[in-house]
């Protein structure tokens, strides 16, 4: 039941961001198309008193483009879901209303032919007055983005609680099934060595003896027991995960001895075999929030990494969600199309400083093993990045070592 309620909370969550971003591109839209009717009609103005032009058709012209901005700016009123953005649209409405009296201005002058006292109003008043309109459309959208980016993020913090929940009680469960397992076996009643074997008693199959795992290295889920009993791991299991737990324990310490930049590469090689993915980058910011850069990779030609753009932290896709959330992305593949990808942040003590990307193919970025293995990796690079401002430049570009391993 627990189970089942956090995976329907999960879904609702889910549409509900999904739902957030559809709006938000569709604002996204319509504030640039303010943004343009503005600067359309600054220039339709201007046109008043250009040689060569007639106020006949550009009079007209700005009316019907202060008509369309208008609007705009109602729609955009309506839909916008944060305080701040409301209240720079407001203002935007309040400048497309005095941009209306300094363009009755500028056309009283024209009509009673008094042409230079018509130019200085539309260059200075009309210009500065649209260039603010503009201004306050821009500010709009990105109070939105931000409202976005603070609305996803709590929603992603709930969804961690709710699984964190389930796995807590799902360990709870399965550690009081352990306790019990003992008392009910001493219960059984034993067969007398005195007495005859029934014939209906067949000897039982030979057992391959499981793999004992300590209790102190088992994760109770935040419980303290004092007299545990040990947890049994079948041996193909234990086949499968404890090799993977060698390499990325090594893996570890070497993250940890890391003294230079250039000796990053070849462990971000070594991380990318143990997750088995075809290709690994390492984006770097720092916790203003600047625009990510590709410093170390692997399984790219050198003239791949040359044309990675930079990545802004407002940008639509999964880095820079990582980046402005704090939280890991997952980027489905698609079949017979793009590769999958895991992406997660770069926590410092002071906050997020990047991001590490991992393309996986065969679906592999549903693993929940490949996920746990890039934020290990993840949470190393951040210790070893998190350098002083003084130092940023030791960075340098991407490691040329590491895009050949």
């Amino acid at each position: 039941m627990l189970f089942g309620a956090a995976a329907f909370f999960l879904f609702t969550s889910e549409q509900t961001i999904a739902g957030q971003q559809d709006r938000l591109r569709a604002f996204d839209l319509r504030a640039r198309e303010a943004t343009d009717t503005f600067a359309e009609l600054r220039a339709a103005q201007q046109a008043y008193v250009a040689a060569g032009q007639g106020i006949a058709f550009w009079m007209p012209k700005v009316a019907s483009t202060a008509e369309a901005a208008g609007k705009t700016v109602s729609e955009l009123r309506a839909s916008a879901a944060s305080t701040s953005g409301r209240s720079s649209l407001d203002d935007a409405a309040a400048t497309l209303v005095e941009f209306g009296a300094v363009d009755k201005r500028a056309r009283d002058y024209l009509t009673s032919g008094q042409e230079l006292m018509a130019a200085d109003v539309v260059f200075t008043e009309g210009g500065e007055t649209a260039a603010s309109g503009g201004r306050q459309i821009e500010a709009a959208r990105l109070a939105e983005h931000q409202a976005f980016d603070a609305s996803a993020a709590h929603l992603r913090r709930q969804e961690a609680a709710a699984l964190a929940g389930a796995g807590i009680f799902g360990t709870l469960v399965m550690l009081v099934l352990a306790l019990a397992r003992p008392s009910a076996a001493s219960a059984a009643p034993s067969l007398s060595l005195s007495e005859p074997r029934s014939p209906a008693v067949r000897e039982a199959p030979a057992r391959v003896p499981p793999v004992r795992v300590p209790a102190s290295l088992v994760d109770t889920g935040g419980l303290s027991l004092r007299e545990s009993p040990p947890v049994e791991v079948a041996p193909a299991t234990a086949a499968r995960i404890v090799p993977p737990l060698r390499t990325t324990a090594a893996l570890c310490t070497d993250f940890g001895r890391v003294r230079e930049f250039k000796e990053l590469g070849p462990l971000v090689s070594r991380a990318a075999d143990v997750m088995e993915a075809s290709g690994v980058v390492v984006w770097l910011g720092n916790t203003a929030g600047v625009d990510l850069r590709p410093v170390l990779a692997h399984g790219y030609s050198d003239q791949t990494l040359a044309r990675m753009p930079t990545v802004p932290r407002s940008g639509h896709n999964a880095a820079a969600a990582a980046y402005r959330t704090s939280v890991v992305q997952i980027v489905l593949s698609q079949p017979g199309g793009s590769t999958g990808a895991i992406v997660a942040p770069l926590l410092s003590a002071d906050g997020c400083i990047g991001a590490l990307s991992v393309e996986v193919k065969g679906g592999g970025e549903a693993s929940d093993t490949v996920q746990a293995l890039a934020a290990i990796f993840a949470a190393q690079l951040a210790g070893v990045l998190s350098v002083p401002a003084a130092d940023a430049d030791a960075v340098g570009a991407p490691s040329k070592a590491a895009a050949q391993g």
